[in-house]
């Protein structure tokens, strides 16, 4: 069983920065495909990008040279450093976990509580 744990939500003004969090209880990230979505108030859950334990790495088009994954494997956590973050950035902030290398976007396995990602205007 993998149990991922977002946080470093919180709240930023247009322009600034947030590194984010997702520990990986249960399993080592270094054997999981990692991925993080969002859903703002009222819209649908996305995709923001994902890392495989292949080293693929995935981006959506709004995070492309303004988000960024890491990992750190003493620590059993991958990071999403977000950056030039904009008011639409706002939402709920969800990380997600597989053991497959290549994932659907829609079918990870596992999947945290989410953490909250304001940005001001």
């Amino acid at each position: 069983q993998v149990h991922p744990i977002e946080s470093g939500g919180g709240v930023v003004q247009a322009g600034g920065s947030l590194r984010l969090s997702c520990a990986a209880s249960g399993r080592t990230v270094g054997a999981l495909s990692m991925g993080w979505f969002r859903q703002a108030p009222g819209k649908e859950r996305e995709f923001v990008g994902a890392n495989s334990w292949g080293g693929e790495s995935d981006y959506a088009e709004f995070a492309k040279g303004r988000f960024t994954f890491s990992r750190d494997d003493a620590k059993n956590t991958v990071f999403l450093q977000m950056n030039s973050l904009k008011p639409e950035d706002t939402a709920v902030y969800y990380c997600a976990a597989d053991p497959r290398r290549v994932v659907r976007r829609d079918d990870y396995a596992y999947w945290g509580q989410g953490t909250q990602v304001t940005v001001s205007s």
